[in-house]
C-alpha cells in the first residue's frame, strides 16, 4: 500500500465538484491563443524543417459525428448531420490535408503516429472509413506509422464495422464504455448499453486489434461504490490491453452545466473529488492486483514492455501534430493552432481556399520547456537529464520552489536519476501543475 495514501494534500483544496474544468491538456493555457497569432503559424508551414530536425509527426483527425450528446460532453459534436453534410465535411478535411501537405514545414514527411478521435470516429460506415483512409494515404503515407489510434462508441459498432477500421491500419481500439451500468449510461446520456458493450468487445478480440483500450470515468451522476466496483471486476474479466480512468468534471459548455445555471446551483450532481479520487485509487489497487502496471495519472496497461500510447508519449515529449477537422487543436514547430469551432465556417473556409484557423499562439523556448515538463508529470516521472540537454534548463533549479512543497508533502521523491510523483500525486496531478505555470498564466483557463 502506497504510504502516502490517505494523507490529505495541501495543493488539491477543492472538494466538491464545481463547474470548470480540471484537466490540463495544453500550455499555455487557450485563454492566450489568438486571432492575431494565426499569421505566425502560417509563417510557419513556409519554413523548411531544420537539417537535424527528427521531430516526429503525428495527425489528429476529429470526426465530430455522434448518435447522442452525452451530458457531460464538451467536445465540438454533431447529431443532426445528415448523409450529404457529413460527405461535405470529409471533402473539406481531404481539401484541408491537401493544403497543409503542400506546404514546405510538411511537403514529403511521413506520419509516426494518427488518432482519430471525436465525436465517434465509427459513427462513419464501413464504406466512409475506407474512402477516407484511401484519401488520406494518398496525401499523407501513414505504412510505416508505429500507431493508428481509433476511438469508437460501442453502439455503433458491429464486425462489419470493426474489420473496415482493422483494414484501414488500426492498431489501438478504444472503446468508450465509460461504465457498465446501463442505468448509468442512460441518465448520463451515452448512447450505447452494456450488452453492446460485450458483442464489439467480442468482435474487437476476435479480429485480433493489436492493442484494445477501454475508457471509464470514475463519478458519473448516479455511481455508486458498489456499482464502480463492479465495473472493475468486469474491466479484470474482460482483460483488455490497457484501461484509462478519468474522474468526471463539469465544463462550462456541457448540459450537466446549464441545468446547474438554471437551477442556481454550484455543485455538479455527481460524486465529490475526495470520492473520485478514492474510487481510481481503488480501481488501479484492483489492476495492478490483476497484473496490470499503472503508467500514468489515468492509464493502467497489462503488458508494460509490450503495450505503447505513441500518441501520449511522443505528443507530450513535443511532436509534431497536424489537426483536421472542425474545432481540433494541433502544434507544428513551437506554434499551437485550432480551427474554425463551427460546421458552417469550417467548411466555408475550405470553399475558399483558406485554412480554417479560429486561433493560434508563438510559443517561446521557456514555454515549450514548461508544457512539456507539465506534461510529462501526469506519466509519474521526470528526468531532469531530458531538459537539461533539450532545453538547457536545471528544472530542480528553477523549480525549486513547488518541487520542494511536493516533496515536503510527501507527494514527490527521488529513485534514480527521476524525480517520481506518489500514487496520491497522480491521482490529484491536474490540480498540481498550475505551480509550474509561469505566473502570468497561473489561474487562467
Amino acid at each position: 500500500m502506497d504510504p502516502t495514501a490517505t494523507k490529505p494534500t495541501k495543493l488539491a483544496k477543492k472538494e466538491e465538484t464545481e463547474a470548470g474544468s480540471y484537466f490540463v491538456a495544453n500550455y499555455p493555457p487557450f485563454s492566450f491563443w489568438n486571432e492575431a497569432s494565426i499569421d505566425e503559424f502560417q509563417a510557419q508551414l513556409e519554413k523548411l524543417p531544420g537539417e537535424n530536425d527528427d521531430v516526429p509527426l503525428g495527425l489528429y483527425y476529429h470526426i465530430p459525428f455522434c448518435r447522442k450528446r452525452c451530458h457531460f460532453c464538451y467536445f465540438r459534436v454533431y447529431t443532426d448531420k445528415n448523409a450529404s453534410e457529413i460527405s461535405a465535411y470529409l471533402d473539406a478535411s481531404m481539401a484541408e490535408l491537401q493544403a497543409y501537405g503542400e506546404r514546405p514545414y510538411l511537403r514529403g514527411r511521413s506520419l509516426d503516429f494518427i488518432y482519430f478521435g471525436g465525436g465517434t470516429p465509427s459513427f462513419l460506415s464501413a464504406r466512409q472509413l475506407h474512402s477516407l483512409a484511401e484519401g488520406l494515404k494518398k496525401i499523407v503515407p501513414w505504412d510505416d506509422a508505429n500507431e493508428v489510434t481509433f476511438e469508437c462508441e460501442p453502439g455503433t459498432l458491429n464486425r462489419l464495422k470493426l474489420a473496415a477500421i482493422r483494414e484501414i491500419g488500426a492498431t489501438r481500439l478504444s472503446l468508450g464504455i465509460e461504465n457498465f451500468n446501463d442505468r448509468i449510461l442512460e441518465i448520463n446520456g451515452r448512447a450505447h448499453r452494456s450488452s453492446e458493450v460485450f458483442r464489439a468487445y467480442e468482435h474487437a478480440r476476435a479480429l485480433q486489434f493489436q492493442q484494445i483500450n477501454i475508457d471509464l470515468i470514475a463519478g458519473m451522476m448516479g455511481e455508486t461504490e458498489e456499482n464502480w466496483e463492479r465495473c472493475i471486476e468486469e474491466t479484470v474479466s474482460l482483460r483488455p490491453d490497457s484501461v484509462t480512468i478519468y474522474q468526471m468534471e463539469i465544463p462550462f459548455n456541457t448540459t450537466i452545466y446549464r441545468e446547474m445555471r438554471n437551477s442556481g446551483r454550484t455543485t455538479a450532481p455527481v460524486a465529490n473529488w475526495k470520492t473520485k479520487r478514492s474510487w481510481v485509487r481503488s480501481a488501479f489497487a484492483q489492476l495492478e492486483s490483476a497484473g496490470y502496471t499503472v503508467t500514468s495519472a489515468y492509464t493502467a496497461v497489462l503488458d508494460k514492455e509490450g503495450t505503447q500510447f505513441v500518441y501520449r508519449d511522443q505528443l507530450w515529449r513535443g511532436a509534431d501534430l497536424l489537426a483536421l477537422g472542425v474545432a481540433s487543436f494541433g502544434h507544428l514547430g513551437g506554434v499551437h493552432y485550432q480551427n474554425l469551432t463551427h460546421f458552417e465556417s469550417y467548411l466555408s473556409s475550405l470553399r475558399e481556399g483558406r485554412f480554417p484557423l479560429f486561433r493560434a499562439l508563438q510559443t517561446t523556448k521557456e514555454e515549450s520547456m514548461i508544457r512539456e515538463l507539465i506534461l510529462q508529470f501526469k506519466i509519474g516521472a521526470v528526468e531532469p537529464g531530458y531538459f537539461r540537454k533539450k532545453f538547457g534548463v536545471e528544472i530542480e533549479n528553477q523549480f525549486a520552489d513547488p518541487l520542494a512543497r511536493l516533496r515536503d508533502e510527501g507527494l514527490l521523491r527521488r529513485e534514480g536519476s527521476a524525480l517520481v510523483l506518489s500514487r496520491e500525486a497522480l491521482l490529484v496531478v491536474d490540480s498540481l501543475l498550475g505551480e509550474f505555470f509561469l505566473p502570468h498564466h497561473r489561474n487562467t483557463s
